[in-house]
This record gives C-alpha cells, structure tokens and sequence, in this order.
C-alpha cells in the first residue's frame, strides 16, 4: 500500500482580504518592535530582555520565546540620518546581509504604498539557516507621531503564502516569526537602531543551533550602515 501524499494546504485570498490580514498582523509587530525599543525599559527584568553584550554602543539582547529566542540589537549610529538608514532598511538589503547567497528577492505584490508582498529564496551554498530555504514576508513602513520610523517585515501564515506563491520541490519554506527596525531620530543628524529578529528555518536544525546563529543576525546593522556611508543621499537628507 503506498503513502498517502502529503497534505500541502493553500489558501485562495482575495487582495482586500490580504491587505486586511497584513494590516492586522503589521500592527502587532509594529507594537512589538517598539516594546522592544524603549529605552526606558533597558534593565528592567521583567521584560524578559537578557544583555549578552554591550560595547562602544552597541547592545545584543535576548529574549525567550517558547523553544527559540528573539534578539535584539541597539546602535547608536553618529552621522547617520533616520531618512538615510530607512532607505537600506528593508526585508531585501537585510536578507543580503543574512546571507551573500541569496538566490532571489523580489517583490511579489504592492498592497500599499508602504506595505508590500517579498519572496526571498536562499541556494544550496548558503548557510547553514539559510540552506535551501524561502520566505514570504510581509513588509509595511511607517512613521509614528514622533518621527522614529518603523519596519515590521515577519512572514506569512503558510497556507497563504502557498496560495501567493507555491513553494518549489527543493526549497523550505521557513518562517520569520518577527523581525525589523526601529529608528528614533536624535541630535546631530544621528540615530538609535533597533533591530529585532525571531527565526525558525524549518527543517532539521536543532533549536540550540539556531539560536547561536540568530545571535550573528543582529550585527547587519553595521553592515547596513557601512552601506549608508558608501552611497550617501544627495540634498537635505
């Protein structure tokens, strides 16, 4: 008698019922990333948030979240505007941060002007978390009241994205539970950073291995800001 096939669920949305969904799921990210990001919250324990380093500036925190961690990272970045970093702070700049093997990041659907439908697909020669693998994510940018400009990115429900984008044969589909930016505009045409990131890749990997590999993500701000530094905006930016 032969297996039965596996049972592969995919969910057909229409894109007003999509914009809702993203919409809703955005905000309680948005909220997180910027619970994560009060600074009036650094040492309070009950938080949750765990200081692993903190050095020149930067700050790498954990936190537990059922069987992974989430993490975190605070850059004070000097001579850098909040206008220039949002430009390289997306959910394609930061995957070719993750991984230099990236096989392809797109852009699948424009819900809004400041929300947005990615695929990214990592190859066979990526790393490790990254092998074999893809994510549909969602990407919304917003600006608070204040000024600090936000981007939540966290992937799909699985049955939706298969609806969106049907998972090809080799690949994992793995999940970004939360991630993104959070950048507070300060003196001097600088800015704080926060960057927030909670990953399962699916698959084999052992959930110890994972969390010692999401620890290295949170560093591609430096990366970002290198990036900044190397193209600057020309005008008032």
């Amino acid at each position: 008698m032969s297996s039965p096939a596996p049972c592969t669920r995919s969910w057909s949305i229409s894109e007003d019922s999509l914009r809702r969904y993203v919409y809703f799921a955005s905000e309680s990210c948005i909220q997180e990333l910027l619970s994560a990001s009060d600074t009036t919250r650094v040492g309070n324990s009950s938080d949750g948030w765990k200081v692993l380093t903190l050095d020149n500036g930067v700050e790498i925190s954990k936190r537990r979240s059922g069987s992974l961690h989430t993490f975190r990272s605070r850059w004070l970045l000097r001579s850098v505007s909040p206008e220039q970093f949002i430009t390289v702070a997306n959910a394609i700049d930061a995957a070719k941060q993750w991984d230099s093997d990236l096989v392809e990041a797109k852009y699948i659907k424009d819900l809004e002007d400041n929300l947005s439908i990615i695929r990214l697909r990592f190859g066979e020669s990526s790393k490790p978390l990254f092998r074999n693998r893809e994510f549909i994510v969602y990407e919304r940018r917003e600006t608070m009241d204040d000024g600090t400009l936000v981007v939540a990115v966290a992937s799909l429900p699985k049955e939706i994205a298969a609806g969106l984008h049907p998972k090809q044969n080799n690949a994992i589909r793995a999940l970004l539970l939360q991630s993104g930016w959070v950048v507070e505009k300060l003196e001097d045409d600088s800015c704080m950073v926060t960057y927030v990131i909670q990953l399962d890749p699916a698959g084999w990997l052992p959930k110890c291995f994972v969390n010692r590999l999401n620890t290295k993500l949170v560093m591609i701000i430096e990366n970002l800001r290198k990036q900044v530094q190397a193209c600057p905006i020309n005008g008032d930016v």
